[in-house]
């Protein structure tokens, strides 16, 4: 059973008109969206500005009521039966909030009161995010990664079985995100369920084991790292060097491939086998000089699936 379950998710905000007042026109943040998080491992959630992201957490976690869709978490229709589930998810969604004069261990210790959790969780928690050291230091003297790290051991208090992240690696330094990321990967493999927000699309590609896209509040794309990969790719690009060009890509449009020059080179697609080009080429007495596999990574397939700019994702 899927641990997070959205199937045609919409909901619609109010524009602000004159003097900030709201006015009746509705802006669509979310669009029929579909999400299905398999149990254990990290599934990442990317998407352009505005793409329905930090909406759609907070309907899975009864923070926003959805104007249309079916909401299931931990098999539960949200919001009807969040309270069955709400013990087993932690969460982190934007930037977590403290009490500054109190240390990071004492901020954690009333959360852990407040939900009726042992003291000795704290520690525990402190340690998985490599706070211990600065656990009696008070939470206002925190760098912003700190707070984030404190944020993180906050979601993990619960012992969740569904962790929900927003951008928790905002604020850290190369060696935190490296931390974090381990961490994360730790999590999946014990069998939490890490549904992974983020705009640093390299961090995603390292840590996640599947990955949505979404754009314009709908799913572009949903599976395994590789599956996304491959379908921006159209199931793997090669790139072909070969002496006469313009002649070895009419023969291989002829064959039934796409084809486009880049830089003296052929890059084809919908080659399921390399040995296709090489045998479309040598029976007309073409040779290769060069033919490899053109890796696309995760920032790769997210520009090409949303066509969004880079500085445009969040």
């Amino acid at each position: 059973m899927p641990v997070v379950e959205v199937h045609q998710l919409r909901k619609a905000y109010r524009r602000r008109g004159r003097r900030g007042l709201p006015s009746r026109e509705r802006r669509s943040a979310l669009d029929g969206l579909d999400l299905v998080v398999a149990d254990g491992g990290v599934h990442g959630f990317l998407g352009p500005n505005g793409s329905g992201k930090t909406t759609t957490l907070r309907i899975l976690l009864g923070l926003v009521r959805a104007d249309a869709g079916e909401v299931r978490l931990l098999d539960n229709a949200v919001p009807a039966g969040l309270d069955r589930v709400v013990g087993g998810v932690g969460a982190l969604i934007e930037a977590p909030q403290f009490f500054p004069v109190f240390t990071g261990r004492r901020n954690l210790e009333l959360l852990a009161g407040v939900a009726g959790l042992p003291r000795q969780r704290v520690a525990e928690v402190l340690s998985q995010v490599g706070l211990a050291g600065r656990a009696d230091d008070r939470v206002k003297a925190y760098s912003l990664g700190m707070r984030q790290r404190l944020g993180i051991a906050a979601a993990l208090l619960k012992r969740p079985r569904l962790l929900v992240l927003d951008e928790p690696t905002n604020g850290l330094d190369p060696a935190g995100m490296r931390e974090v990321r381990e961490l994360l990967r730790s999590l999946g493999r014990r069998g939490v369920t890490v549904l992974l927000s983020s705009h640093l699309l390299a961090e995603v590609e390292q840590v996640c084991d599947a990955v949505t896209i979404v754009a314009n509040g709908r799913t572009v794309v949903s599976g395994s790292v590789r599956e996304v990969l491959a379908s921006a790719s159209g199931g793997g690009r090669l790139r072909v060097v070969v002496e006469h060009a313009a002649q070895a890509a009419a023969v291989l449009r002829a064959g039934g491939l796409a084809v486009t020059e880049d830089a003296g080179a052929l890059l084809v697609t919908g080659a399921e086998d390399p040995a296709t080009v090489s045998r479309l080429l040598g029976e007309q007495g073409l040779w290769l000089r060069e033919l490899q596999p053109e890796h696309v990574d995760l920032e790769d397939a997210f520009l090409a699936l949303t066509g969004a700019a880079t500085e445009g994702v969040r």
